[in-house]
């Protein structure tokens, strides 16, 4: 048997193999199909090993399960953890995944299956071309308050509507450019949406998510995509740390001092969280009460809906292990509680 560490490059890729006896073997091949099967036809058939999580890794993992070997995906961060001061070079990152396959110490990350994969392209795409829109719509709004102009985009688009600006031409032409990008990403998110809605309406994990306040049809099936399989969380905490939306801790001591977001989890599941918090504006949420305090506490939104948002992301959690709609509980569902802190749900 061989234990194999790859680091994966866009053009060539790094690995190391290790014998039970420690015996090493390494070098490099070019980061593509041919690469893999000359890796291949090199170590033989009775190899194991790991690569680091990053863009390909999946499709690397699969090629090589496809040719017998056993092939698992490590958690970058939790890799760097383990080995911070020697994962420096390619070389030396392989050497380390090598060795953390031989002893049995790989952090393995969860893999979604391909249908679920599929969805999450999807609802990524839909997410790239709206920021795309925004962006052209913001940038348009831009131009025209360099002359002093207010106008919205509906007043921008009715005919004639450029003609009676009074601009110079340069800017018009952007105007007109901005325009015509944003209708043309209309016509590319529409059938998107169209394909997208009737598997969120399926879904029966998005269905129970969209009882949840500030959960739409995409959100719900978004949300649901990016957590998988819920039982891979413990609690509420794990899933909120999972996305990124837990304070950093700096504890020494005695003394504990609490920082900035962690971001460290996917930024779709994080972006999906905070968009259904910005419904918490409305009096009617149930988590008005804590969007306005802390607003009111921090002088800006940002903090506020970060903490809806882990409001959201721990009902998810509930709803999706009980299976259960959502429902706060009758009494104080709208004051303040930590990240960690449960929300009941109706029997």
């Amino acid at each position: 048997m061989q234990y194999l560490g790859i680091d994966w490059g866009t053009r060539r890729a790094a690995w190391c193999a290790l014998s039970t006896g420690g015996e090493l073997t390494e070098g490099t091949i070019s980061a593509d199909e041919d690469g893999l099967a000359r890796l291949v036809a090199r170590l033989g058939p009775d190899v194991q090993g790991c690569i680091e999580m990053m863009s390909g890794a999946v499709w690397v993992r699969d090629r090589l399960a496809d040719c017998g070997w056993m092939i698992e995906i490590a958690d970058a961060r939790k890799v760097e953890a383990i080995a911070p001061l020697a994962c420096k070079t390619d070389r030396v990152d392989a050497r380390v995944l090598a060795d953390l396959a031989r002893r049995d110490l790989v952090p393995g990350v969860w893999v979604p299956p391909l249908d679920d994969r599929a969805i999450r392209e999807r609802l990524r795409r839909r997410s790239h071309l709206v920021r795309l829109r925004t962006s052209a719509i913001n940038r348009s709004f831009g131009v025209l308050t360099q002359w002093g102009l207010r106008r919205n985009l509906a007043a921008l688009r009715r005919p004639g509507a450029l003609d009676e600006l009074a601009v110079p031409d340069v800017w018009l032409q952007s105007i007109a450019t901005l325009l015509a990008v944003i209708d043309d990403l209309d016509r590319r998110l529409a059938p998107l949406e169209r394909e997208l809605r009737p598997l969120a309406r399926s879904d029966e994990r998005a269905k129970l998510l969209m009882t949840i306040p500030g959960v739409a049809e995409l959100l719900g099936l978004t949300i649901a995509s990016e957590i998988g399989d819920i039982g891979r969380f413990p609690s509420a905490r794990k899933l909120v740390g999972y996305a990124g939306l837990a304070p950093r801790v700096k504890q020494s001591g005695e003394s504990s001092r609490t920082g900035r977001l962690s971001k460290a989890g996917p930024d779709t599941l994080r972006w999906a969280a905070v968009e259904a918090a910005q419904q918490a504006r409305r009096p009617t949420n149930p988590w008005h009460q804590l969007y306005t305090d802390i607003k009111r506490r921090h002088g800006k939104s940002n903090p506020a809906k970060a903490a809806v948002a882990r409001k959201v992301l721990i009902a998810a959690w509930h709803v999706l292990s009980l299976q259960q709609p959502f429902k706060p509980s009758a009494s104080r569902a709208t004051e303040p509680a930590p990240a960690s802190s449960s929300i009941r749900l109706a029997a």
